[in-house]
């Protein structure tokens, strides 16, 4: 009988610690997001210092890591934002932004094998990234292939068309809502990021009319 009260002490003793450590771990977990919360605000407002700041203690929470190493990045500290890029990584190996902000590092840093190489593995998961285009194109265009360079650029140019559909459908939710200054911003986004004369083109002029003569 005191044998089996002892082991149902140690059981509930055992319960009490992982209680306890889960707890704790779900408290970290909160703070961690309030931390990049705070970050996040600080980052938009261009306090790169206040940001790296407020995450330098972060270790292991990818989406923290990622705004750290920006804000390292845009701060010139290449070597810190790379060493923050490979933590996000660790933590979640498919992470585009981070892959692409390495490619860009290593790049800088006048590795450009290792940035070429970066950018092509970047290109084979995603061959209609723009950012990755206008990258692989500067590469190339940095080793003497400017033929390259330039069928990247008109992918990208290409590409480009269907963002601004993307902001044509906007404007006209923004016009059906009563929102004619921001749907007119967006058309004349649109307009401006259109490679060359489309039928798109018209249908942005059209929207855009009629939306200026109502007002």
């Amino acid at each position: 009988m005191r044998d089996k009260k002892f082991v149902l002490r140690i059981i509930a003793a055992a319960v009490f610690v992982i209680l306890f450590f889960i707890s704790c771990s779900k408290d970290k977990q909160e703070e961690t997001i309030r931390l990049y919360a705070r970050a996040g605000d600080e980052y938009a407002q261009g306090r790169l210092a206040e940001t790296i700041e407020i995450l330098h203690r972060v270790k292991k929470f990818p989406p923290a890591l990622m705004l750290r190493a920006k804000a390292e990045y845009f701060s010139g500290d290449l070597e810190k934002a790379e060493k923050s890029c490979r933590q996000t990584l660790k933590y979640r190996p498919s992470s585009f932004e981070a892959r692409l902000y390495l490619a860009r590092i290593l790049r800088e840093k006048g590795d450009l094998y290792s940035a070429v190489r970066s950018v092509e593995s970047l290109l084979a998961d995603n061959p209609q990234d723009i950012r990755a285009l206008r990258l692989a194109s500067e590469l190339a265009e940095e080793n003497g292939k400017s033929d390259e360079a330039a069928i990247l650029l008109d992918k990208a140019a290409e590409l480009s068309a269907e963002s601004a559909m993307v902001l044509l459908d906007r404007a006209r939710i923004r016009w059906v809502a009563g929102r004619g200054i921001e749907a007119l911003n967006d058309l004349s986004r649109a307009k401006a990021m259109l490679p060359w004369d489309t039928p798109l083109l018209r249908s942005i002029i059209n929207l855009e009319n009629r939306i200026k003569e109502a007002m």
